[in-house]
């Protein structure tokens, strides 16, 4: 448990979906956490599973389905360098130019935290924001996933520099 920080709930899970509405576009989700600002309530994060779809796959064409969950609002998918970014997937396809057949890749950043980390992230403000955008194909994307955390109620000082903080550094 962080110190300042007060667990309120038990570990709970919040499924999301970010799905693009023509193929090739940026596509952001909010989804509300309902936490308490009076109560000075934030989201402990110990985990995020993401589950882009596979792009598709087209002779002579690179596709990718990118994909990212932050703390503020983006104006495109970002990588784990942004400050706000908790968690990363991104599937991709890359073919020859004038090949029929392509090469899969995969990137993920750090779904399951490992046993030393007590959480991989605090949300202090009451959303979470999922990104979604396809590179190259014929079909619309989405990712699903899954986070995992809890409530904590934080002290005052420790509330307000995690709400200025993340604030600040959108």
């Amino acid at each position: 448990m962080p110190k300042g920080l007060k667990q309120t709930s038990s570990v709970i899970s919040i499924g999301f979906r970010a799905e693009e509405l023509a193929p090739n576009t940026f596509i952001e989700a909010q989804v509300d956490l309902n936490l308490s600002p009076l109560d000075r309530e934030v989201f402990v994060v110990l985990a995020v599973n993401m589950d882009p779809q596979f792009p598709d796959n087209l002779a002579g064409t690179d596709t990718a389905v990118l994909s990212s969950l932050t703390t503020t609002s983006q104006t495109g998918t970002v990588s784990l360098n942004n400050s706000n970014c908790i968690a990363v997937s991104n599937n991709a396809i890359k073919t020859d130019v004038g090949g029929i057949e392509g090469v899969a890749f995969q990137t993920l950043g750090l779904e399951t935290p490992p046993a030393t980390l007590e959480y991989i992230g605090i949300i202090a403000t009451n959303d979470f924001f999922v990104q979604c955008a396809g590179t190259g194909n014929a079909a619309p994307k989405r990712v699903d996933g899954r986070m995992y955390g809890y409530r904590a109620v934080a002290s005052a000082d420790i509330y307000a520099a995690l709400v200025q903080s993340e604030v600040l550094s959108a």
